[in-house]
């Protein structure tokens, strides 16, 4: 057994935690449960795991991440319900402003999971998992 119980919180600085925080709270339901305007930052969470979305202090001159090159989060991966769910939280995506899909629903690895890639308002490449049935 790890010293470790799973994740209490991640952090993320996005280049503007208003629409970052809206995506979360507005497409995946999360719900808002902190800010500290003096940062600035907000905290949304799904009930399993809090988000810290921090406001890069120059959005306009940061770096964005490249997954291939950069070292830190390569992606953030959240747990769905099913794969019905999966499909549904898809036909949202391709409809939010802001958010890019890397790939629909498919399987992940042999299956039967599955799973899709977006990145997000923020910059943030979401990937999205689904038991398979």
């Amino acid at each position: 057994m790890a010293i470790t119980q799973g994740a209490h919180h991640i952090g993320l600085t996005v280049p503007s935690i208003e629409a970052t925080r809206d995506f979360f709270v507005n497409v995946l339901e999360f719900k808002q449960v902190g800010a500290r305007p003096e940062y600035p930052a907000y905290f949304v969470a799904d009930g399993t795991v809090i988000l810290t979305l921090w406001q890069a202090a120059d959005p306009d001159n940061a770096t964005p991440f490249d997954r291939k090159k950069n070292i830190g989060l390569h992606h953030l991966a959240l747990n769905v319900k099913d794969i019905d769910t999966l499909n549904s939280i898809y036909q949202t995506l391709i409809k939010t402003e802001g958010v890019n899909i890397e790939f629909p629903p498919e399987p992940s690895g042999n299956g039967p999971a599955q799973h899709l890639m977006a990145y997000i308002p923020g910059g943030i490449r979401l990937e999205l998992m689904a038991p398979g049935r």
